[in-house]
C-alpha cells in the first residue's frame, strides 16, 4: 500500500492565529522582509470581532494610538472602517483622554483581511497548527535557561512547515467551549471550529496552560427595538483620526448613532430567580472570568445596591439590522435571556438574532515569558493576545505588534525591543502580564500607568516613532514629519516662556472679559496659559507675534505648558525608577545563595528569573527589604 509523503514547506516565521494579535504580529514581520505564514481556523474570521464591535475606549485608544505609532495597523484599519467616533473623558485632564471608535464589524475585518492579503512576504493559509516542533539546543551561557528552539509547526493534515520563530496568537480558540445555559457547543467564538490539538502539543514542551472565561451579549434585531424610549447617543462633530498618518479632513463622515437605557429590579429580579441555571453559577464553567468586564450576572450578584446598570445598544455595521447590547453579557438560558432582555425599556418586544454566551479557552500563564513576549525556554517561540491571559482587541493587537517586531530582530541577531512602564501603555500591559500574578482575563486601564501624564494618547508619535523607525517598520519620510512636529512644539514653548505680556490697558481688558486677575507686574504667555481659565487659544488676542501652527502642535504646546510642574515631577520619578531597570540581575544568579532573602521572595524570584531589579521589585510577594538584600548581594556578586 502506498502511503503519501509528508509534504514540507519553509518559511522563516510561522503566526498562530488571525485576529488582532496574530495580523500585527504577522504584517510586521512580512514589512521587516521575512516570509511568514499566518495560519487560521477560518480565512473568514481574520481580524473578526466576536465580541464588542469597537476598537478604543479608556486606556484601550492609548494602545491603539501607540500600536500606530511604532507602524502598526490597528488605527489605519478603524479609521477606514469606523460609523461612529467620540473622544472619551473630555471633562477631565488629557491625561486620560481616550478615543472610541464604532466599527462597521463585516468592515473591519474585510478591510484588515484586504491588506493582509495584498502584504508582501506573507501568506495566508486556512489550516489547524496542532504541534510545535523543537529541537534540543546547546545550553548557552548568557541564558542557562535554554534547552529547546523551535524549528517548525505541523498543521492537523500533516503538513510540516519549517521555520526559525513562531507566534502563537491563538485568541479563544484553544479547547474552545460555548455556554449559553445548559447548551455547550464545541467550538471556537461565533460559532467558528475550535483549535482542539495544540494544547496537548504545548503541554508536552513544558507550558503552564490555564483555563479562563469571557463572554458576549445578544445581537438583537433593530427592528424589534423602540428607539424611543431610550437616550440617543451621538458621535463627536469634529473627529479626530486614530492613525497619525489619517488626514483628519478624510474622516469627517456622517455617523450612525447608538442608544442607551437600562437595566431595572424587574431584569435583576429574573436573573436572581434563574442563577441555578447559570453555568457560572452552576458550577459548569472553570474557566475564570474577567472582573472588569462582568457578565450581567455578577453585576447583579456583586453589585446587589444598584437598581439599575447601562446598557448600550450600538449598530454591528452599516449593512446589518443586528445590534449590540453593550454591557448585557450572559451565559443564562435562551428562555431566560429573552425574559430579562424584554424588561429593558425600549426592548419589550426585542427579538434575538443571536443569543449571548461564554465561552471557555485555553490559555498559557504568561510568567513564562520574558518581557520581549518570547517563552523562557523556548528558543524562537513567541506569543501574543488573549493567548497570554489578556482580555480586548486593542491588548491583543499591542502584543502581537511586539511579537512581531521581536520575532523578526531576533532573526536579525538583533537586540529585542522591550518597552519600559515609562515609555508606553504597551510597556505597562506587558510588565504585567509577565510580572505580576494575573488569575482573571488583564484589561488594559488608565489607573494601571503609574506615569501616564507622561503616556498620553495624543503624544504617542513623539514617544515611540523613533522605534518604529529604527525597527524598520516606520518610514524616513514620516520619521522627519514627528522629527519637525517635536521641533515646531520646542520652539513654540521657548517662543512663550520668553515673550513678556505687560499690564497695559489692552491685556488688563482682555483678562478681566475672560475672568482672570488682572496683571500687576509683567508675566509671560506661558504663565498666562497656566491659569486654569485660560488657554493658548484664548490669549492669541494679546499675543502679536504668533504664527499659525497645525492644531496637533498647539494642543501638545498647550498640554507641555499647563501641566509643566506635574510633567517634570513625573520626570523625576522616571528617572529613579530607570535606575532600578538598569540594574541587570545575571540570568545564572542562585537565589538559594542571597542570604536574609524571605522564603516566600526567594521562591518567586525563582519562579520569575526577573532580568532587572525593578521587575524584581513589582513581583508580588517581593518586598523591599527583599529588594535591599538583593542590592546587597549583587554588589559582592559583581566584584
Amino acid at each position: 500500500m502506498n502511503t503519501m509523503s509528508e509534504l514540507r514547506e519553509r518559511t522563516d516565521i510561522c503566526v498562530v492565529g488571525a485576529g488582532h494579535a496574530g495580523c500585527e504580529a504577522a504584517l510586521a514581520c512580512a514589512r521587516l522582509g521575512f516570509e511568514t505564514v499566518i495560519f487560521t481556523v477560518s480565512v473568514d474570521s481574520i481580524a473578526l470581532m466576536p465580541c464588542n464591535p469597537n476598537i478604543g475606549g479608556t486606556s484601550k485608544g492609548h494602545l491603539v494610538r501607540e500600536i500606530d505609532a511604532l507602524g502598526g495597523e490597528m488605527g489605519k484599519n478603524i479609521d477606514k472602517t469606523f460609523i461612529q467616533s467620540k473622544m472619551l473623558n473630555r471633562s477631565k485632564g488629557p491625561a486620560v483622554h481616550s478615543l472610541r471608535a464604532q466599527a462597521d464589524k463585516a468592515e473591519y475585518s474585510r478591510a484588515m483581511r484586504k491588506v493582509l492579503e495584498n502584504q508582501e512576504h506573507l501568506t495566508i493559509k486556512q489550516a489547524e497548527v496542532c504541534e510545535l516542533l523543537v529541537e534540543e539546543t546547546e545550553t548557552k551561557s548568557e541564558d542557562l535557561n535554554r534547552t529547546k528552539k523551535i524549528v517548525g509547526v505541523k498543521t492537523f493534515t500533516g503538513t510540516v512547515y519549517e521555520c526559525k520563530a513562531v507566534i502563537l496568537c491563538t485568541g479563544t480558540y484553544l479547547k474552545a467551549r460555548c455556554l449559553c445555559g445548559e447548551a455547550i457547543t464545541y467550538t471556537g467564538p461565533n460559532g467558528l471550529q475550535a483549535a482542539n490539538h495544540l494544547t496537548d502539543s504545548l503541554e508536552n514542551l513544558g507550558i503552564t496552560m490555564r483555563r479562563f472565561k469571557t463572554g458576549t451579549p445578544a445581537r438583537m434585531d433593530r427592528r424589534s427595538l423602540d428607539f424611543s424610549k431610550m437616550e440617543e447617543q451621538f458621535g463627536d462633530e469634529r473627529i479626530i483620526p486614530f492613525s497619525f498618518s489619517t488626514n483628519p479632513e478624510e474622516v469627517q463622515i456622517d455617523q450612525v448613532s447608538c442608544y442607551l437605557t437600562y437595566t431595572n429590579e424587574k431584569t435583576h429580579d429574573i436573573i436572581r430567580a434563574n442563577l441555578d441555571r447559570s453555568p457560572i453559577y452552576a458550577g459548569i464553567i472553570e474557566g475564570t472570568g474577567p472582573r472588569y468586564c462582568p457578565s450581567i450576572e455578577d453585576k447583579v450578584v456583586k453589585f446587589s445596591d444598584k437598581d439599575r446598570h447601562q446598557v448600550f445598544i450600538e449598530p454591528e455595521g452599516l449593512h446589518t439590522n443586528e445590534m449590540y447590547v453593550s454591557g448585557m453579557s450572559s451565559s443564562l438560558p435562551e428562555d431566560v435571556q429573552l425574559a430579562m432582555y424584554r424588561t429593558v425599556p425600549g426592548m419589550e418586544n426585542c427579538k434575538i438574532v443571536r443569543n449571548a454566551y461564554a465561552i471557555e479557552y485555553d490559555c498559557i500563564d504568561p510568567k513564562q515569558l520574558y518581557s520581549t513576549l518570547e517563552f523562557k525556554d523556548i528558543e524562537g517561540l513567541f506569543s501574543g493576545g488573549q493567548f497570554n491571559g489578556s482580555s480586548g482587541y486593542e491588548e491583543a493587537a499591542a502584543q502581537g505588534l511586539i511579537a512581531g517586531i521581536n520575532a523578526s530582530l531576533f532573526l536579525q541577531g538583533r537586540e529585542q525591543i522591550v518597552l519600559d512602564r515609562s515609555q508606553a501603555y504597551i510597556g505597562v500591559l506587558i510588565d504585567d502580564l509577565v510580572t505580576k500574578e494575573n488569575f482573571e482575563p488583564y484589561r488594559m486601564m488608565t489607573s494601571r500607568a503609574e506615569y501616564r501624564l507622561l503616556l498620553r494618547q495624543d503624544n504617542a508619535d513623539l514617544r515611540l516613532r523613533q522605534i518604529g523607525y529604527e525597527v524598520g517598520l516606520v518610514s524616513e519620510e514620516v520619521y522627519q514629519k514627528t522629527l519637525h512636529k517635536k521641533e515646531q512644539i520646542e520652539q513654540e514653548v521657548q517662543r512663550l516662556k520668553n515673550t513678556i505680556v505687560g499690564a497695559s490697558g489692552k491685556n488688563q481688558d482682555f483678562l478681566i472679559a475672560h475672568g482672570s486677575a488682572p496683571l500687576k507686574t509683567g508675566v509671560s504667555l506661558a504663565e498666562l496659559i497656566c491659569r486654569p481659565e485660560l488657554t493658548y487659544e484664548m490669549i492669541s488676542e494679546i499675543d502679536i507675534e504668533r504664527k499659525p501652527l497645525p492644531l496637533e502642535v498647539t494642543e501638545q504646546v498647550e498640554i507641555e505648558v499647563k501641566y509643566e510642574g506635574y510633567i517634570d515631577r513625573q520626570l523625576k520619578q522616571v528617572e529613579h525608577y530607570k535606575k532600578m531597570e538598569k540594574k541587570k540581575i545575571p540570568a545564572d544568579l542562585d537565589y538559594n545563595d542571597v542570604g536574609s532573602l524571605r522564603l516566600e521572595a526567594r521562591q518567586k524570584l525563582i519562579a520569575h528569573r526577573p532580568v532587572s531589579v525593578g521587575q524584581a521589585s513589582r513581583i508580588s510577594g517581593v518586598s523591599p527589604a527583599d529588594i535591599s538584600v538583593l542590592l546587597v548581594y549583587l554588589e559582592s556578586y559583581r566584584k
